[in-house]
């Protein structure tokens, strides 16, 4: 708080004691006190009043630092009220209490709303294993089926586990910290894993992986959450394909970085849509046009690369395809190694 602000606080008690002062001297004056003992008068009240004031700016100055370094030094800043000192004053002692109940009522709001959300994750959890047990059956029973019909409902049970699998990791990610396991890997044997849990989309779309430097390559990060944004990439790069397709997967190092190239000949991102395509539920112009597009993939890849500290850009031309750019940092560089 400046010494402006601080007077411009009390303006109007300021004027209000100072016209106060002023009647008083004219009410001396004109009941025969002498103009000499009045000016003494007046001289010491302003030397009062104005070292009262000053006493005042600084004691609020220390209070509000006082604020200030509880505020700073609390992880969890809806606590504030709890750690404050309550000022001295009565009024401002009621407004404080107020505030300290209105604190309390919100703590046990936001307990009750976290509770709530971790009991939803935990029962999408539990969902996800259950309902893997009768997709298991399915496939079992699709064995018996003729090569074309075991084919077609093969490719659609691999779709429900791609968006079974979307669900879990999207109630994970609002906790990414809880499952997570920051480790040296091979970038090949990412790339396999996400290729292996997709292929049968990728075969159904008649689409040829090729990749490049991947086994000579090594990442540090949380091979779970890795597999998972590249499969995500893999799935948009097979369902808006083009004629022929062909995915590459290239390593290139960036000094003590690697980036991890995708890219496609599909149909590519209108360019009015490239700054929107990390948006929750934004599917655009190709999303609605080819249909079963939720936008979530890209914003879940998104929000996921940067808790694991990784680079995501893309490029895209309409028609042309589109190359996605997953940047893996440097060892020494990782927050949460």
């Amino acid at each position: 708080m400046t010494l402006r602000e601080f007077l411009s606080d009390r303006m109007g008690r300021l004027a209000l004691r100072l016209i106060c002062a002023g009647l008083a001297a004219l009410f001396l004056f004109a009941t025969g006190t002498q103009p000499g003992i009045l000016v003494i008068l007046l001289l010491v009240y302003l030397l009062v009043f104005v070292a009262g004031q000053i006493f005042d700016f600084f004691r609020q100055c220390a209070y509000l630092r006082e604020l200030e370094n509880i505020w700073d030094g609390l992880d969890q800043k809806y606590l504030f009220a709890e750690c404050a000192p309550p000022p001295k004053a009565l009024y401002e002692r009621r407004l404080f209490d107020l505030t300290r109940r209105a604190g309390r009522a919100m703590t046990g709001a936001v307990s009750d709303a976290e509770a709530s959300q971790r009991e939803y994750r935990e029962y999408v959890e539990r969902w996800v294993h259950e309902i893997k047990a009768p997709i298991t059956a399915a496939r079992l029973i699709c064995r018996d089926l003729d090569g074309n019909t075991r084919r077609k409902l093969t490719a659609e049970l691999a779709q429900i586990e791609a968006n079974i699998e979307r669900a879990l990791f999207y109630a994970r990610a609002e906790n990414p910290e809880q499952d997570c396991l920051f480790r040296q890997i091979i970038l090949g044997e990412i790339a396999s894993q996400a290729i292996e849990n997709h292929r049968s989309l990728l075969i159904q779309s008649g689409v040829r992986v090729e990749a490049q430097n991947l086994n000579d390559t090594v990442v540090y990060t949380d091979e779970k959450w890795a597999v998972f944004i590249l499969g995500q990439l893999l799935q948009n790069a097979a369902r808006y394909r083009g004629a022929e397709p062909v995915i590459t997967l290239s390593a290139k190092p960036l000094g003590k970085q690697i980036q991890l190239v995708v890219q496609d000949n599909g149909m590519g991102i209108p360019a009015h849509e490239l700054s929107r395509v990390f948006d929750r539920g934004f599917t655009g112009s190709n999303g609605r046009s080819r249909g079963g597009s939720t936008g979530m993939g890209l914003y879940l890849c998104k929000k996921l690369a940067s808790f694991l500290d990784l680079g995501l850009r893309i490029i895209s031309r309409e028609g042309e395809g589109t190359i996605m750019e997953l940047t893996f940092p440097a060892k020494e560089n990782l927050t949460k190694l």
